[in-house]
């Protein structure tokens, strides 16, 4: 009541049992208590009293709110709606007032000569029938506006009274547990019951003479009455002898009873306890037992809704789907009903303990199987809990030091929690992860700046998880296109190696407090990012450098290599269809075919007919070319020497011309 809306919803959605709650009608309370309730007879209002201050309240069911709100001047003993709305109601008052209500407020008020208790209104007459302390019946007709002669009965006082709505049978029950029936046509007694003597049955225990708290007429022929201590009784008024008796064993009044036609129940109610039972059997169908008291129940017509006046603030709402639909303001309750069908949830028992056969065993109980100690339930029984406690103490007597010795442990684990954890890096790529949890904390940092959702880690994403596990994908920082393409990692990766260095150590120590690495602030980093920006292109070409001198020195030791090794005498055998050339290019052969490929191309390049270059990019460029077949280069050899021989003869041809001339001249 104290807390304001928005604490309110807070708590809604912390508290899952709060988030369930429905609030049907908006302020269905009362300031302290609420003592009667009642619906209207078109079903659109309900209204209802209580205290303190005394007041009446109406709420409108087609606007799921309270209409209005009038105080009364003293508290309110029992009402009447006379009509099929609000516009008149009946107020039975403490101090022995009758106060008339119009749709507009107070419209009348008068006094009866002795403390009123229950009264009913007989519509073909226009009377009102008061019982209370007294032996007599007062009668007020409302047409003529004045008091009639009233009923003398035989009781000393009268509690409830009640007409049947189908022959109009007025009926009264008295202090001494007696039933009177008269007809109002005649003003006669027509009947007595004398429900105190029923009420005592072989199983029954009483103390003191039943008087008659409640009585409801059903139908005709039907009507149940209910006893000061607790019995409910079934009549047909046709004998003197109940049809049913039915106890609720707690010795409290029976405050209100209700007719259900739909599945031909009785629903009474006492203040601790709400019961539904078989009018024909006896049979309990289900009990409701609310945390407080009650002191009336409504049941709104044909439907599955029942309403408390208890003592308390709040009045209940109760909707059981079997008893009937919901009402039409309030239809989606039968929506919500089949959702909750569809995904039940798991019963708990607080005062039973589920054990299996097993359990039983180990407690010494496997011979209570089979009697009414235990109750079979799927694969073990339910037994009480209090029995389960004293056998589990009688088994084993040292199971409050295994208890402790618990607890001290959950403690420790407690305090282990709050103390501060090493970052445990992964084996496989643990620079990586060392970045990747900087770039991280400096991402959450921002977010929180600016208010944003962090993005998730790689190092908890399933997809990455093989990269920071399998050693294949291990980062080589040593290769020429990683330092190609992050030529900046040298400078950045000192901080991080002083970083794991400073890890590696604490783990293997096993050191519970993390120092964490000092590290340049987000602002110098910042700054700094500009000059690595500028400085990116001489770095590149400085690794360039470093690349081809590395190269050099490579070749010149693989040359030195090659210069030391020493040819040892072997015997070849020629294949059928190779020419012997020299055993040098057979060597060289099977020393190629015996090669990597690697070692393959670097000699083909050392030879001249493999070129290797690094692109800008950083990957590899090679040109070859392509090494002739044997018919070429004979055909070649042949085309040579047909050439030369071609140009001996034009030499000689020539020659042969000028010693011609030169005779001829001389002659």
């Amino acid at each position: 009541q104290w807390l304001s809306d928005r604490k309110k919803r807070a708590l809604q959605k912390k508290d899952v049992d709060i988030r369930r709650r429905i609030e049907l009608i908006q302020d269905f309370e009362m300031p302290t208590v609420s003592t009667k309730i009642k619906v209207s007879r078109d079903g659109q209002y309900i209204m209802a009293v209580g205290t303190y201050k005394p007041r009446v309240r109406c709420f409108d069911t087609y606007q799921l709110s309270q209409k209005f709100e009038r105080c009364l001047d003293s508290e309110v003993v029992t009402f009447e709606i006379l009509s099929d709305d609000y516009s008149k109601i009946v107020f039975l008052e403490c101090g022995r007032f009758v106060e008339f209500h119009s749709q507009h407020g107070h419209y009348y008020k008068t006094r009866i000569p002795k403390f009123g208790r229950d009264f009913s209104y007989h519509y073909p007459s226009c009377d009102l029938y008061f019982v209370g302390a007294s032996s007599e019946v007062y009668r007020l007709n409302l047409e003529q506006g004045r008091f009639l002669n009233s009923l003398q009965t035989e009781a000393s006082e009268s509690n409830v009274c009640d007409i049947n709505p189908v022959h109009f049978l007025f009926a009264m029950g008295t202090a001494e547990g007696k039933v009177e029936c008269w007809d109002p046509r005649t003003r006669n007694r027509v009947g007595l019951l004398d429900c105190a003597l029923s009420s005592v049955t072989a199983d029954t225990e009483i103390e003191g003479l039943p008087s008659i708290s409640a009585l409801k007429f059903d139908g005709a022929l039907n009507m149940s009455v209910g006893t000061s201590t607790g019995q409910v009784l079934l009549y047909d008024l046709r004998s003197s002898n109940p049809l049913i008796v039915k106890d609720h064993h707690y010795g409290l009044p029976i405050k209100s009873i209700q007719f259900q036609h739909h599945l031909d129940l009785i629903i009474s109610a006492d203040s601790r306890i709400i019961k539904m039972w078989n009018k024909d059997t006896g049979k309990i169908f289900t009990s409701m037992e609310p945390e407080h008291e009650i002191n009336d129940v409504c049941l709104y017509p044909n439907s599955g809704m029942l309403m408390t006046a208890n003592e308390a603030p709040k009045m209940n709402i109760y909707y059981i789907p079997v008893l009937g639909p919901a009402p039409k303001w309030c239809s989606f309750l039968d929506n919500l009903t089949e959702e909750l069908e569809e995904n039940p949830e798991s019963t708990v028992y607080d005062d039973y303990k589920f054990v299996t056969r097993k359990d039983l065993e180990n407690l010494g109980l496997a011979h209570l199987i089979g009697s009414s100690l235990l109750r079979a339930y799927m694969h073990g029984f339910f037994m009480d809990i209090r029995l389960y406690h004293k056998a589990k103490m009688m088994a084993n007597p040292f199971a409050y030091e295994e208890y402790r010795r618990e607890k001290i442990r959950q403690k420790i684990e407690e305090t282990r929690a709050q103390r501060v954890q090493l970052k445990k890096l992964p084996k496989v790529n643990k620079e990586l992860a060392l970045k990747l949890i900087e770039e991280e904390g400096e991402e959450q940092q921002i977010s929180r700046k600016r208010k944003q959702k962090n993005l998730p880690s790689l190092l908890k994403d399933d997809r990455f998880k093989v990269m920071f596990e399998n050693p294949d994908f291990q980062v080589d920082e040593q290769s020429e296109e990683f330092r190609l393409l992050n030529p900046l990692v040298s400078k950045i990766s000192e901080k991080r190696k002083r970083k794991l260095k400073m890890l590696e150590e604490l783990e293997a120590q096993g050191q519970e407090e993390e120092e964490e690495p000092e590290g340049k602030a987000s602002d110098a980093e910042s700054s700094e990012s500009s000059d690595d920006e500028k400085g990116w292109v001489e770095e590149v070409r400085k690794q360039r450098k470093l690349l081809r001198q590395e190269e050099k020195l490579k070749r010149q030791e693989r040359l030195k290599e090659d210069q030391q090794t020493l040819l040892k005498p072997q015997f070849f055998e020629i294949k059928e269809g190779e020419e012997f050339r020299s055993f040098k290019d057979s060597a060289k052969k099977q020393k190629l075919m015996k090669k990597t490929l690697e070692d393959r191309l670097k000699l083909e390049e050392k030879l001249g007919t493999l070129n290797v270059s690094d692109t800008t990019v950083g990957s590899k460029q090679a040109t070859f070319k392509l090494k002739k077949s044997e018919q070429q280069r004979k055909q070649q050899e042949a085309e040579k020497q047909h050439r030369q021989e071609r140009k001996t003869l034009r030499r000689s041809a020539s020659h042969l011309k000028s010693r011609r001339g030169r005779g001829r001249l001389f002659h």
